[in-house]
């Protein structure tokens, strides 16, 4: 079974946690754990978010002087080496020396003219309390939006159209190979209007979105989209919370999740979903084994009928992240 694994930025960085690179590769250590078992017994393509580590990279540039400020298509390349070097490093300590493992970087177009340009969702960087946040809005010209009881920077997050390196994936998934690509859902780019001249562009792709692109693109039997949540719920925070088990496209596209969240990975597994017929989870990382197998997550399928949601748990609630118990 060739199978896509898109990790979350905060799954590789926990939420509020130092951003430090020794939290970074301890938490991608945890996320290999998972992930070794499932690229032993399938084709393994893995994508992963970049949001915290490309907004502590603007960070530290801006610190510096503001010549020294990279534009974030730069940031990005940046941040899909250094992610993709630890992924690499840290699944091959456990896999057989002979499996080989790549890390492409990936360019992603986008369409110039794309509203998300007049309007940020994507958060980046670390989390700050209200008053830090709009201090440093006004001192920097950011956009800034509360995620969760936090604040974040936001940047435009435009839709992927296509992966340009999408050929190179497939033949060497085709070859056996893992293949540690998109990351940060790719490098931004598009054409200059009426031009073939390819320029990178100041966002962030959302990584779920450009992982059901190519999921799509490379005939992936499943999508799974791994958080730090356990599945996706509907009357989140609220005593009505209910978590989905299993849905069809076309009824989880009549509610409603928060655009900064959950929002893109229910709108990256439909169109995963409708585009090839095939199933996509959304889950814990942890769960990685279950939410192949059905027994976990939030799965969306065109053999569905309507939402179907777990037994009632009790909910515990942790940070932002509830936990079935």
């Amino acid at each position: 079974m060739r199978v896509v694994v898109a990790l979350g930025g905060n799954a590789l960085m926990q939420r509020g946690a130092p951003m430090t690179a020794q939290n970074q590769r301890v938490n991608v250590a945890m996320a290999c754990t998972a992930l070794a078992p499932i690229a032993l017994e399938h084709e393994l393509v893995i994508s992963h978010g970049n949001g915290p580590q490309v907004g502590l990279l603007a960070l530290q540039a801006a610190a510096y002087d503001d010549a020294s400020a990279y534009p974030f298509d730069v940031l990005g390349a940046q941040t899909e080496g250094m992610i993709g070097y630890i992924i690499e490093q840290e699944l091959g300590n456990r896999l057989p020396f002979e499996r080989s493992i790549a890390t492409i970087l990936t360019m992603t177009e986008v369409d110039p003219a794309d509203p998300a340009f007049t309007d940020p969702t994507k958060f980046v960087g670390p989390v700050y309390s209200h008053d830090e946040a709009h201090h440093l809005a006004a001192l920097r010209g950011w956009v800034v939006k509360p995620d969760g009881e936090h604040w974040r920077r936001v940047v435009p997050s435009p839709k992927p159209q296509r992966i340009f390196e999408q050929r190179t994936i497939e033949a060497l998934v085709a070859r056996g190979t893992v293949v540690i690509c998109a990351g940060g859902g790719g490098i931004p780019t598009m054409y200059l209007p009426g031009t073939r001249t390819l320029v990178g562009v100041e966002a962030v792709i959302d990584k779920d979105r450009a992982s059901a692109v190519f999921a799509r693109d490379l005939r992936a039997d499943t999508l799974v989209i791994a958080t730090d949540a356990d599945a996706v719920y509907t009357g989140w925070g609220t005593p009505q919370q209910r978590a989905i088990s299993i849905a069809h496209p076309d009824a989880l596209a009549k509610m409603d999740f928060a655009a900064g969240s959950m929002g893109p990975k229910v709108e990256a597994a439909i169109e995963f979903t409708l585009g090839t017929g095939n199933d996509a989870v959304i889950g814990s990382l942890a769960d990685l084994p279950e939410l192949l197998a059905g027994t976990a997550g939030s799965r969306v399928s065109m053999a569905a009928k309507g939402v179907a949601y777990h037994a009632l748990p009790t909910a515990v609630v942790q940070d932002e992240t509830a936990i079935i118990t």
